[in-house]
């Protein structure tokens, strides 16, 4: 099983860095148990497990050190006497043994030879789980990343002890994971950091009767890995344990497509302190669900919330608030990087010419101009109606205005159809954006 793989490569780097030799059940012992479960507070909530199932009159945070170790014993007791299910082998198939359970995931009715070691490397693989917003977990097969994870476990449990913090929610060690990453890995981190910190950059939620670890959004995350890896690609297993185990299964992550935006960003704006800060890059990114869908984590899946309805239609920004010139500059840098996917340098040049169409726009009174630009060039649903709309155009337009469109139209022509939706939204954008500062 997945976790199983996960928790053997973390704990061969593991032993390396830190020149041991534990097995995976001398990590689980003297690491694991110590972090996760022998406190008041878990670290980790593993439904029907022995850490879960509770005498009459017992309450986890109740336990005493001795309980504690009684339910460890427990689960030594399982793993050396019983076959391998979900409730002690994280990531394994249910109970049943006739038919698989919806709490069954990524399992094969193939006889697969499971050995104890295994049992507890699939616990150190599912506390290595990185969540994100949409209630999945990413796994990824790395030493560098998997030894990071592990680095923010014993943060998480020092704010669990702290008397101070006595509203913060256990078991949530998979969004503990995804925050410490991105955090750590991002532009923002600083050495020094304390709880306070750490509520000022979203990775803790401070509600009246509780505090929570805010899932982060897969972009932030991210953003995060490409500066690892700027020009890399991971491979992910996406699930989700619970009630019903769901499987996206293996993705590929191509963290190129962050640098590329962040180029793209640079080129445009040339401020890089903004696409810095996570409010930004939360702006970017489908959910988590349907980038799967594409087959691959990249650009494409990277594409701005809320863009897709303005492609469908004529509909416009209307820069009425002033959060709407950071979406604007989010969308905009998403669709040049799209339009520009192999070049180096890119320049602005539907800005010139959102120019030229307001120049067309205001060279004659009455509303005839302003319909045709809204309703037949932003409203064209193919370039064969764009061009329509733009040969309309030339007869009011004269010397380099005129040269300019023409050039245009023959770029049209040669678009592909996904290229001419890009460029369509791209250009009304920036003609909004003229419009509303002049």
């Amino acid at each position: 099983m997945i976790t199983t793989v996960i928790g053997r490569t973390f704990l061969k780097a593991y032993n390396k860095k830190f020149n041991l030799s534990y097995t995976s059940k001398d990590f689980f012992e003297n690491e694991y148990f110590e972090l996760f479960f022998n406190h008041a507070k878990y670290m980790q909530w593993v439904t029907n497990s022995p850490f879960v199932q509770m005498k009459k009159g017992q309450k986890p945070f109740l336990l005493t050190e001795e309980e504690r170790k009684e339910k460890l014993q427990g689960l030594y007791e399982k793993a050396s006497n019983e076959l391998p299910d979900a409730s002690f082998a994280l990531g394994y198939p249910a109970s049943e043994t006739k038919t698989f359970a919806t709490t069954s995931g990524l399992v094969s009715d193939l006889q697969i030879k499971v050995n104890e070691e295994d049992i507890y490397f699939s616990w150190i693989g599912s506390g290595l789980g990185i969540g994100v917003a949409g209630g999945y977990n990413f796994l990824i097969d790395d030493e560098t990343i998997l030894l990071e994870t592990f680095n923010g476990w014993k943060h998480y449990r020092k704010y669990l002890n702290d008397t101070s913090l006595v509203k913060l929610r256990g078991n949530q060690i998979n969004s503990w994971n995804g925050q410490w990453l991105t955090y750590k890995l991002g532009k923002n981190f600083q050495s020094d950091f304390d709880f306070t910190r750490l509520e000022s950059e979203g990775v803790f939620v401070l509600g009246t009767d509780n505090i929570e670890v805010k899932t982060v959004n897969w972009s932030n995350l991210f953003f995060s890995l490409s500066r690892l890896y700027s020009e890399g690609n991971l491979n992910s297993y996406i699930y989700s344990f619970g009630q019903t185990n769901k499987t996206l299964g293996f993705i590929p992550i191509y963290l190129k497509s962050g640098t590329r935006l962040i180029d793209v960003w640079k080129q445009l704006y040339q401020n890089a302190e903004i696409f810095s800060s996570k409010e930004f890059q939360e702006l970017f990114g489908m959910h988590i669900k349907r980038a799967c869908e594409l087959g691959s984590i990249g650009l494409q899946a990277l594409r701005p919330h809320g863009l897709k309805d303005y492609m469908k239609n004529e509909k416009n920004l209307s820069f009425r608030k002033e959060k709407e010139i950071i979406i604007y500059q989010s969308y905009k840098t998403w669709l040049y990087a799209m339009l520009s996917k192999n070049k180096e340098e890119i320049t602005d040049y539907t800005l010139e010419l959102a120019e030229l169409i307001q120049r067309y726009r205001k060279g004659a009174t009455g509303t005839e101009r302003k319909n045709l630009i809204e309703k037949e060039l932003w409203g064209a649903s193919s370039k064969r109606n764009f061009i329509t709309a733009l040969t309309e155009m030339i007869k009011g337009l004269t010397n380099e205005d005129l040269k300019k469109l023409k050039t245009l139209k023959d770029e049209v022509h040669l678009m592909t159809n996904e290229e001419f939706g890009y460029f369509k939204t791209l250009l009304k954008f920036d003609y909004a954006y003229i419009e509303k500062n002049n």
